[in-house]
């Protein structure tokens, strides 16, 4: 993204982050996109309320993000003085009663959350948790008329067309009214049973089984090792698609899959060491993962099932799971810009996919911050690591502004301090680019990190594609990510070609300037004869709508392009 985006991005503390994708901004609760998360655990009364009330925790952060562009661009409007997020964080934390029943949780009817529909007496409802947001109306960036969207009714639906990670739990902790009252009818169809099928005799022969397409596991074992198996049943992407996470005894393996995750989830029934390996049999969709005994023998079980184990969600479903890293070494990019390098703890294993990004959380000031970033390589030139059975360390390209709150916390931190990392996230598929002969790549400052993977899948394991064309946007020419690997690369490869685009441009600049526009897009794309073109676009959100807009115009379709949304 380019420097215009992450400035606003970093000043507004609203927006989810640099360079990796999410949806559409414009959509209610779009204050909910900011990154400062209050940390409340200390109000023990109010959670002692909600224990009486089984008010279940939400996870944090919550599952997924929308990454597909069609949604409307965020709407701002100005606030009044004094009504900040630093505001609504005094304010909220005051003591003041900002629910209007003294302290007192209740279940609430749809009747009577029908009846607080107002602009001075606005409930809503959220995953079954009702928050007065009357108090909060004034403090939200996309104003009082988002809010209003979700007035009375039950607003789940339009907060997930935003951002389902963000702890909105936290945000509105003060504001919580109460549960959802169950529908009565619904209890009592709950105990009416289902009527039976009524089975007639017939000579025609059963339909064979459809067959399972479900992603299994099984487990052996030797004296000193024990092997978990997932047979995922279908082909597995180079770029790898598993986290193991083993951590005092617990064994916690995804592999996602498309729009799907698979989870295998246990406690272990005996000791092991915490070193652990993780082999890939890409074409048939085999994962093993060794795990060494501390003791020899023979063990009578694999372990005891936890939480979601052997579940087959969408991944939008899954709640994000994040692990403790360490900062092994940080390199200058350029005057703002440094990758970090960082460790995963002993006993994870983690393989981002080409395309996906992962969420940064620190702790702050007793705030938590959150932005997601896509994870690079060491560099173009470099080949990665043999995935298939060794973890990686994380590559993450980051942009450090003077007011940027999660930036200037990873800068200031030192050789060795830790930073907690989720597992990966987001909608891109290599399979969009299944039979691809020429890939463009239209990006705008640090939405170049996401274009950085993709130019060395496409150049090194998609043999299809002939062409790879890189249009890179950014204001100067300091502001140019990896250029010169980028002109080594045009340079040793003839399928690579990139081209810069500056705005403000230096005297001694001889390429080209301006910014994205119709004449730009239209002589950057062109289909030759018998080619399938792909479009991936990055950027700031103004560039990425008007860019895919201008795509459109050229006769891509929907099918043909991918943007990551930041």
């Amino acid at each position: 993204m380019s420097d215009e985006k992450r400035k606003d991005s970093e000043d507004d503390d609203d927006d989810i982050g640099s360079d990796s994708e999410s949806g559409g901004r414009g959509s209610f609760f779009s204050t909910l996109l900011i990154s400062l998360i209050i940390d409340f655990r200390k109000s023990r009364c109010l959670r002692g309320i909600r224990n009486m009330l089984n008010i279940p925790t939400q996870s944090f952060p919550a599952p997924s993000s929308q990454q597909r562009v069609g949604q409307s661009g965020r709407t701002k409007v100005a606030l009044k003085p004094g009504h900040s997020l630093m505001d609504w964080i005094r304010f909220s934390k005051s003591g003041k009663d900002l629910t209007g029943l003294r302290g007192h949780l209740i279940e609430v009817t749809h009747e009577e959350l029908q009846k607080h529909n107002t602009r001075n007496d606005c409930w809503t409802c959220i995953r079954g948790m009702v928050y007065n947001v009357t108090p909060y109306m004034d403090y939200h960036p996309g104003g009082e008329d988002e809010l209003m969207k979700a007035a009375g009714i039950d607003g789940t639906d339009l907060f997930d067309q935003v951002h389902r990670w963000v702890n909105y739990e936290s945000m509105l902790k003060e504001c919580l009214v109460g549960r959802m009252a169950t529908k009565p009818t619904t209890a009592i169809k709950a105990m009416i049973p289902p009527p039976q099928p009524v089975f007639t005799p017939s000579n025609q022969v059963a339909p064979l089984p459809v067959k399972d397409s479900r992603p299994r596991y099984d487990w052996f074992q030797t004296a000193t090792t024990v092997h978990l198996v997932i047979y995922t049943q279908r082909k597995i992407p180079s770029s790898g698609c598993t986290v193991v996470d083993l951590e005092a005894g617990v064994l916690r393996v995804e592999v996602l899959l498309g729009k799907m995750s698979y989870m295998v989830h246990l406690r272990l029934s005996e000791n092991v060491d915490g070193d652990i390996a993780a082999h890939t049999a890409f074409s048939v969709g085999k994962i093993q993962v060794t795990i060494h005994k501390q003791a020899e023998g023979k063990w009578s079980s694999f372990g005891q099932p936890l939480e979601f184990h052997n579940t087959f969600l969408s991944k939008k479903d899954r709640a994000l799971f994040f692990r403790d890293c360490v900062l092994v070494s940080k390199t200058e990019v350029n005057y703002n810009t440094h990758v970090f390098q960082l460790q995963l703890p002993r006993g994870t294993i983690m393989h981002v996919p080409v395309g996906k990004h992962v969420y940064l959380k620190s702790l702050i000031q007793d705030i938590e911050v959150v932005r997601p970033y896509t994870p690079v390589d060491q560099g173009l030139s470099s080949i990665g690591p043999n995935i298939s059975s060794e973890k990686t360390d994380l590559y993450l390209m980051i942009k450090v502004y003077p007011d940027g709150v999660l930036t200037q916390h990873l800068n200031s931190l030192c050789i060795g301090d830790h930073v907690s990392i989720s597992g990966p996230d987001g909608s891109f598929s290599l399979r969009s680019l299944r039979d691809t002969t020429v890939l463009y790549l239209l990006a705008a400052g640090t939405g170049f990190t996401p274009m950085s993977r993709l130019i060395q899948v496409a150049l090194r394991e998609i043999s299809t594609i002939r062409k790879t064309h890189l249009l890179f946007f950014n204001r100067r020419l300091e502001d140019i990510l990896w250029q010169r690997e980028l002109d080594e690369l045009t340079a040793s490869d003839e399928r690579f070609q990139v081209e810069h685009i500056l705005s403000e441009p230096c005297e001694s600049w001889t390429g080209r300037t301006g910014r994205v526009d119709e004449p730009v897009i239209q002589e950057f794309l062109s289909r030759p004869e018998g080619s399938k073109c792909y479009v991936c676009v990055c950027g700031p959100t103004v560039f990425t709508e008007l860019t895919v807009r201008l795509v459109k115009q050229q006769g891509f379709s929907e099918e043909e392009i991918h943007a990551f949304q930041g």
